[in-house]
């Protein structure tokens, strides 16, 4: 079986997708054996994960690009052609038409676009009508990074749930041996892009209501590059926290791990590779209870309503005052952690591909 996945968000400015493809590919070709998994476009391997640039140089990222756009040009056969030889193309929303002569297969990351479009830009809502329509209800197969975007995809999309599996994705070794990066106080800590679905304007409203002595005790540690329609948002960021901005991939498991409570409040996610990763690291965790956040933290963390800034306060202060219940918590937290692992998801996808292959 050979299988070509569009990576090319190793090539773009990304967060959570690039992570997912970025140790899925490189985990689906270590376990493949007779397989052959291919990464468009023309994609041996990778390089360094750095979510604000490609993973290889500019020199080679640029020609792959152009490729990229060439093969969106309304009636052009070349990606059949470049898929000669393939079983399965698994296609990101980057390539905007499918091919004929090939399975196709996806990954449903959220539904956002559908459920909160005003937390994304028009250029991304139209991006991913485009790939629902031309992508997810043509697929053979689709792969839903859990139960609860498995289930949006079929309510909102329509999707037939037979041809929709739930694998969940992995969490990097690294997060699980991470040793605590020092500093100088005690801190929470916040990791994502900040724009309007995190949720960080809520942080900061809860933030304020805790008690004078434990802001003082503690600092609200926020990590992370500005994302869209941030202006103000950052700007009370850097007011009323200590913004360390963009933290290089290498560096964030002991920040992560050097945290006293990790704080997750966004509105929506599919699956939520922060909160997963500081459960994975030992850190006791507030996220919130929408969307997948309940499923995948399976009782590993404190949830509490995103929208109530009374909530997310009560929260923190039950967690930064009691130390048993932190550590009652990570344990818990780590415990559900460990089924988060890029294995497990690789060898779920290769056996997903088998079947669609036939």
């Amino acid at each position: 079986m050979r299988v070509t996945i569009d990576a090319t968000s190793a090539l773009l400015r990304s967060a959570g997708i690039k992570s997912y493809t970025y140790h899925w590919v490189r985990h689906l070709r270590r376990q493949a054996l007779n397989d052959e998994i291919r990464a468009f476009p023309y994609l041996a391997d990778f390089g360094r994960l750095d979510h604000e640039a490609s993973t290889i140089p500019a020199w080679q990222t640029l020609p792959r690009l152009a490729l990229l756009y060439f093969v969106n040009v309304p009636g052009n056969p070349a990606l059949d052609w470049i898929l000669s030889g393939s079983d399965i193309f698994h296609a990101s929303n980057q390539v905007r038409l499918a091919p004929r002569r090939v399975k196709l297969t996806a990954t449903i990351h959220d539904l956002t676009c559908w459920l909160m479009p005003q937390f994304h830009t028009a250029a991304n809502v139209r991006a991913d009508s485009s790939f629902a329509e031309h992508v997810l209800r043509r697929a053979n197969g689709l792969i839903a990074v859990s139960e609860n975007t498995r289930q949006d995809a079929i309510r909102v999309l329509k999707i037939d749930p037979d041809r929709i599996q739930t694998i969940y994705s992995g969490i990097a070794d690294e997060y699980f041996d991470a040793v605590p990066t020092p500093r100088e106080k005690p801190y929470v800590l916040y990791v994502g892009t900040i724009e309007p679905r995190k949720n960080l304007d809520t942080l900061l409203d809860a933030w304020r209501q805790l008690k004078s002595e434990t802001r003082q005790e503690f600092d609200l540690v926020i990590a992370g590059p500005q994302g869209w329609n941030t202006e103000s948002t950052v700007a009370r960021i850097r007011a009323e926290a200590d913004y360390v901005g963009y933290v290089p991939e290498a560096d964030l498991p002991g920040l992560v791990a050097g945290a006293t409570v990790f704080v997750y409040p966004s509105f929506y996610e599919g699956f939520g590779f922060p909160v997963v990763q500081a459960m994975a690291a030992r850190v006791a965790v507030l996220t919130s209870n929408t969307s997948c956040l309940p499923e995948i933290t399976g009782g590993g963390a404190l949830l509490a309503d995103p929208q109530s800034p009374g909530e997310l306060a009560q929260g923190l202060t039950r967690l930064l005052e009691s130390e048993s219940q932190r550590l009652a918590l990570a344990l818990c937290g780590r415990q559900r952690a460990r089924q988060f692992r890029w294995e497990t998801c690789a060898q779920q996808s290769l056996d997903f591909f088998r079947r669609i292959a036939g």
